[in-house]
């Protein structure tokens, strides 16, 4: 990717250490028009030249910087003459490198914290003068003993001494605790002093360059072959196949498999936009009887997911054989699915849930890849859906997983089961919107459980199922908490799924935050 970037734009590069949380310092960036990428720690030494960064940033991590096996950056990052921040593990990394010293075996620091501001800095202009505290968020286990020549203490925490340092001789910084999550109120503008204020850049990172840009990429990749899309009617493939569209023309047909697992009338509605809005080839394939067919006695998650996987994969490959002269395949990858592919560490991370969409192709497809979004987080492509003229109705639709609603109804899948659970969400989705609270959420849905209930209707006794209903608040999809509902909502919804849904008597609302919960049920 970094090969293809235009070399005027400024860029910042984020060294990662392995953190949980490296992903959120690039959202902080982009917020303010950054733009950066995220690079393993042993992988920098070889892209440093090509991608020339304006700064760089050191991310936490899990490692102890003062063991041996400890992840190392190149010392070229602090040779390059850029300012460079580093963040709890990076900042102890840092110390470790110029001449500081880290110890293990303190008084562990995690959670909120305040600081004391001693001494007045660029960095922490806007929070305050000297005197003034600040809460942050901490995390960390090993603690800084002494900081290396140059350096002098900005601001110091009850468990940390060295909670901000500073050497504004050679722009380097050093803090202990985490700016870019928001535990930490006033990170995002720490953060924005390190690049606007120290670094310098204006921030020119905006969706209507990037358009400009791709559009001319995507045609010098492409020249005059065929592209396929496999169009999944989500945010993503969409504001994809739109944009390689407006590049390339008729050049690109879009292939969208219906699976016959996707919300209440979502196929109409994307055919209805494709075919008649844009003018987009669009093959449409009601494979709905094929999936959930194999799918009938499957109750494993994950075997779910392979199943439905493997069919996208089998019907996708069908239907792009019948298309002559297809050379490349468009997919609506995202900036956190490349980062989430390559481990910091260098093994391999571990699996929570598969993704049907990240696993790649079979080598069979001989199919060159065209990913024109995977430099952009969610709300990115949002900003470039609006941009491209798409209707800010499904723009701004909450995200929908790959395998659909299979993973919305634990245990096994029946047609009957699906047909219950579009009709629960659409109600639940409708009183949602009538409430005027659709774009508070990140993502809601209904979800319909192997569990029945009695329950007594008139004078009848009922014993029918279980429907669960969620929705959190998140900016990324990595954590994410539930979305408190005015009860009054909550109970329309819940009244109208009971009395127009046939199948359903109770309704229960989720109010499990992730971690340590999953924002879907499988």
């Amino acid at each position: 990717m970094t090969e293809l970037l235009e070399p005027n734009h400024e860029r910042v590069l984020i060294v990662d250490f392995g953190s949980q949380v490296t992903q959120l310092i690039a959202r902080r960036l982009r917020e303010n028009g950054v733009y950066c990428e995220i690079h393993p720690f042993d992988k920098i030494e070889e892209m440093l030249d090509v991608f020339a960064p304006k700064a760089v940033i050191l991310s936490g991590g899990p490692a102890s910087a003062h063991e041996d096996e400890s992840p190392k950056v190149t010392p070229r990052v602090f040779e390059l003459g850029v300012p460079v921040l580093g963040i709890c593990y990076g900042e102890m990394h840092m110390c470790a490198k110029l001449g500081g010293a880290v110890e293990s075996g303190h008084h562990r620091e995690f959670g909120r914290a305040e600081i004391l501001i001693e001494r007045e800095s660029p960095l922490l202009d806007g929070l305050g003068g000297v005197g003034a505290k600040e809460t942050v968020w901490m995390s960390h286990g090993d603690k800084i003993t002494a900081i290396p020549q140059g350096f002098h203490v900005v601001a110091a925490s009850e468990g940390s001494p060295f909670a901000v340092i500073a050497d504004e001789g050679r722009r380097f910084y050093g803090i202990q605790f985490h700016p870019e999550v928001a535990h930490t109120p006033r990170g995002a503008l720490i953060l924005r002093n390190f690049t606007h204020k120290i670094a310098g850049l204006k921030g020119d990172w905006t969706m209507k360059a990037f358009r400009q840009e791709m559009v001319e990429r995507i045609r010098e990749q492409v020249g005059e072959g065929k592209v396929i899309c496999g169009l999944s009617g989500g945010v993503d493939s969409s504001v994809a196949a739109v944009l390689i569209h407006e590049a390339i023309g008729d050049q690109l047909t879009c292939v969208f498999v219906d699976t016959g697992l996707l919300r209440h009338n979502e196929a109409e509605q994307v055919v209805t936009m494709f075919r008649d809005h844009y003018n987009i080839p669009l093959i449409h394939v009601d494979a709905g009887e094929q999936f959930l067919g194999e799918l009938a006695g499957v109750t494993d998650p994950e075997t779910k997911r392979k199943t439905i996987g493997r069919l996208f994969v089998e019907v996708f490959d069908r239907e792009a054989a019948k298309i002559e002269g297809a050379a490349f395949l468009a997919q609506g990858t995202l900036y956190p699915d490349v980062i989430e592919s390559v481990s910091a560490r260098g093994g391999p991370s571990a699996v929570i849930k598969s993704h049907h969409n990240v696993g790649g192709l079979p080598d069979y497809m001989k199919l060159k890849l065209v990913e024109p979004l995977r430099e952009l987080f969610k709300d990115e492509v949002r900003a470039l859906g609006v941009e491209l003229g798409l209707p800010p109705a499904f723009v701004g639709r909450h995200p929908f997983p790959g395998p659909g609603l299979a993973i919305r109804i634990p245990g096994e899948i029946t047609p009957e089961a699906v047909a219950v659970l579009q009709q629960a969400d659409a109600i639940y989705l409708d009183e949602i919107r009538k409430a005027g609270l659709y774009d508070s959420i990140w993502q809601a849905f209904a979800v319909l459980l192997p569990v029945k209930t009695v329950g007594v209707m008139g004078d009848a006794r009922t014993y029918e199922n279980v429907c669960a209903l969620r929705a959190v608040t998140s900016t990324d999809g990595m954590t994410a908490d539930f979305f408190e509902f005015p009860w009054d909502v909550l109970a329309r919804a819940a009244t109208r799924i009971i009395n127009e849904v046939r199948g359903v008597n109770r309704v229960v609302y989720d109010v499990t935050s992730k971690p340590p919960g999953t924002i879907e049920w499988e």
